[in-house]
């Protein structure tokens, strides 16, 4: 299946299902949660189909280590215009983690033809993905996470479907095998990850919050090997190690750190 169109589907089913479940239990979608979650959702709708398009023109290693730059866009962001303070401990942790992430990519194998068009498009998937986050933690100070989230999913299916029929891609039903792979992505990283990210965004500082998807490169990376059968090399564990650490100590100095009265203000939705 095309990229495109496994998007539109994956966050399609999420839509319905998680829907469902909570229509179910007597919540339902307002228009006003998703009048205010709609530029969240193209934003993320931009990021996806700006990405795929990138990874389609130009290296991976580029397109990974441009995405990678958002905590120092996001960290620039919240100490300039939301008053976030930054400890040079914290900023050296973050850049320690970063350095891991290039040393991963850069290791890693170099597949395809570097071209200045597939390098913007992975500046525009930086800049939506980040903005992104901005609207997710404004927004999700007043609307509940899960419909943030619901209404996010709608917007990106209902923008990458027909974009997936421009860029020639089929939005046939997909086999069963392939069925059960999106729904697994749909309920896995839409429950797990998009959701949880969601409900935490708001609690905790944006550039705290951007330095954790340093951790996506090696997760990703130890998936790969683990169920693709893609090698890692000695350097590529190295620049693993230095990331995990890094953001691992990162962890405990907040926690340390973290004043009980210090919590925003935030919808009382618990976590999903």
């Amino acid at each position: 299946m095309g990229a495109l169109a496994i998007v539109a589907y994956r966050f399609a089913f999420y839509s319905v299902i998680i829907g469902t479940v909570r229509a179910a239990r007597g919540q339902r979608l307002t228009w006003e949660a998703f009048r205010q979650s709609i530029f969240g959702g193209l934003l993320l709708g931009a990021d996806v189909a700006f990405f795929f398009t990138a990874i389609k023109l130009t290296t991976v290693v580029n397109a990974t280590i441009i995405g990678s730059l958002q905590p120092l866009l996001l960290t620039a962001y919240g100490v300039r215009f939301l008053g976030e303070r930054v400890q040079r401990r914290d900023l050296m942790l973050g850049l320690t983690a970063l350095a891991g992430v290039f040393v991963i990519v850069l290791s890693g194998s170099n597949a395809g033809e570097q071209n200045i068009w597939g390098d913007l498009a992975a500046v525009g998937a930086l800049l939506c993905w980040s903005s992104y986050f901005v609207v997710a933690k404004r927004v999700n100070a007043v609307v509940s996470p899960t419909d943030f989230t619901i209404s996010a999913a709608i917007v990106v299916a209902a923008m990458n479907a027909p974009l997936a029929l421009l860029f020639g891609q089929s939005l046939a039903w997909p086999s069963l095998e392939n069925f059960l792979w999106i729904l697994g992505m749909a309920l896995g990283a839409g429950i797990l990850g998009h959701n949880l990210m969601n409900w935490a965004i708001v609690r905790i500082p944006l550039w705290l919050g951007s330095t954790f998807t340093l951790f996506v490169p090696v997760v990703s990376s130890a998936l790969a090997w683990a169920f693709l059968d893609e090698a890692l090399n000695a350097i590529q564990i190295l620049g693993m190690t230095i990331t995990v650490v890094a953001l691992g100590i990162l962890v405990w100095v907040q926690q340390t750190s973290a004043q009980p009265d210090s919590a925003p203000a935030i919808s009382k939705e618990v976590a999903p």
